[in-house]
């Protein structure tokens, strides 16, 4: 049985597929998505685009809690030391209790398991929290650009951040 406030963090399985759109829906904001407030009929969570292999979940008492998504950015040789984080959610209940910091710390040691050296990521301008979680584990502004993105009819930035991972 997990003490309550733990979460243990796994390797996604397809079967999570349900929970974890589940759990992107209810996690939707204008604060990280640059694309419009899901909808019915929602596309499934798992595709060829996003495998279950690529994903860590955090999970209490069966109840998935998180989830971080670890890929390549490209297809290329010259390109595989990179691994890029593609994907961070937490639930709302679950938010505040170490669970995306673990999950962020997770990906880190999923990335050099898997030989990458150097690991980026990018994060709206105007995410405050998560730039702040992001540059406490090491991540650094490697660039921005600005107004990529208009939400709500108003510009925002597309910050590059990236950390070595030896």
């Amino acid at each position: 049985m997990t003490e309550p406030g733990t979460f243990v963090i796994r390797g996604a399985l397809p079967e999570d597929g349900g929970p974890l759109g589940l759990l992107d829906r209810a996690a939707w904001s204008p604060l990280h998505a640059v694309l419009p407030a899901p909808a019915e009929p929602y596309p499934p969570f798992f595709d060829e685009r996003s495998r279950p292999e690529e994903l860590l979940v955090a999970e209490r008492g069966g109840v998935l809690l998180g989830y971080v998504r670890v890929g390549r950015p490209t297809p290329f040789p010259s390109n595989a030391h990179v691994r890029q984080i593609q994907g961070l959610a937490v639930a709302a209940e679950a938010r505040g209790q170490g669970v995306g910091r673990a999950l962020l710390r997770a990906a880190l040691a999923k990335a050099r398991a898997d030989g990458a050296t150097r690991i980026t990521l990018r994060v709206l301008g105007h995410n405050v929290p998560a730039r702040a979680l992001y540059e406490a584990e090491g991540f650094a502004v490697e660039g921005v650009l600005p107004g990529e993105f208009l939400l709500d009819g108003l510009p925002v930035d597309d910050v590059h951040m990236g950390r070595p991972l030896s």
